[in-house]
């Protein structure tokens, strides 16, 4: 069975991180968005924290480089990200929040060209960057008469979330932190959910106990345990077995499943719009990627063919 092993951990974490995005949507009629995205980090804190502390050689961060990487992580991918996600999924559906996130890879990669010079990019790979850029274009459907609402506002809160998740992974990569990635994403997530709730106060949102019924439990326990400390916990054993590129790629499957988990469940619509964008946002990583993509292919196939 251990063959398989890998190919159960990439379809976990697809499942689950395509799962949050129709939690999230169950979620926000129970809550304020931005107190929902601090229990949800509460919730996954507690569980990522406890564990790093029971299995980790070294749980805590000790050195300048590991609080400054908890910092960039914690406030920029937690905290700043997940309030714009929360808030701006208000406006859009679980599909379309999720093809705009599945930015995140190439967002990155732009921003380290531009803060570390680290790129790598020719022309082809700029063009990459912009036609992905125009895929949200598509997804967003923009209405000149009216670009402060509907999901115009939604698309571009998101989008400003990953982008501040983009500018805190090449933040990471600054300062090279010694503790591991499972445990500093345990801290940040920590220290992030505390910053949401003070973004949730500072906002004036009306401030609740969890709600006590079934739906909105089970979707924050999906968020915070499942969607959060479960996955990560599979995506850096994963990203230990078979590297960062392939593991990626969960990014372009991750939609897929929001999309149809959220027309099945909670029927909601799935436009040509969406559609159209998110095939343009995969030929924009495609265009990005090229290089990758072809030294990879050799290790996908024999991969694929270990899994069957």
């Amino acid at each position: 069975m251990s063959r398989y092993r890998d190919a159960v951990l990439f379809l976990a974490v697809a499942l689950l991180w395509g799962g949050s995005f129709v939690a999230i949507e169950v979620g926000l009629a129970f809550y304020p968005p931005v107190l929902f995205a601090a229990y949800r980090f509460d919730l996954a804190a507690l569980a990522l924290v406890s564990y790093v502390l029971l299995t980790q050689d070294a749980p805590l961060p000790r050195t300048r480089a590991d609080f400054v990487a908890v910092g960039f992580s914690g406030g920029l991918s937690v905290a700043a990200n997940n309030s714009l996600l929360f808030v701006g999924q208000q406006y859009t559906t679980s599909g379309i929040a999720a093809v705009v996130y599945s930015l995140v890879p190439i967002a990155t990669a732009a921003a380290a060209a531009t803060w570390l010079g680290d790129s790598g990019l020719d022309a082809r790979g700029y063009v990459g960057v912009v036609l992905a850029f125009v895929g949200v274009a598509l997804v967003a459907q923009p209405d000149p008469a009216n670009l402060t609402g509907g999901v115009t506002v939604g698309v571009g809160l998101i989008l400003i979330g990953v982008v501040a998740v983009s500018i805190g992974a090449v933040g990471i990569r600054t300062v090279s932190p010694s503790i591991p990635s499972v445990a500093l994403t345990a801290w940040a997530m920590l220290l992030g959910g505390l910053l949401i709730h003070g973004f949730s106060l500072g906002l004036g949102e009306r401030q609740m106990a969890p709600v006590a019924e079934p739906l909105p439990l089970l979707a924050l326990a999906f968020l915070g345990l499942l969607s959060s400390a479960v996955a990560y916990s599979f995506y850096f054993a994963l990203l230990d077995r078979v590297g960062a590129f392939q593991v990626n790629l969960v990014s372009y499957v991750v939609p897929v499943i929001a999309t149809v988990a959220g027309a099945v469940l909670l029927n909601e619509p799935v436009t040509v719009y969406t559609v159209v964008g998110f095939a343009v946002i995969v030929a924009g990583f495609g265009l990005l990627k090229r290089a990758a993509i072809r030294r990879e292919i050799p290790r996908v196939k024999t991969a694929v063919a270990g899994w069957f």
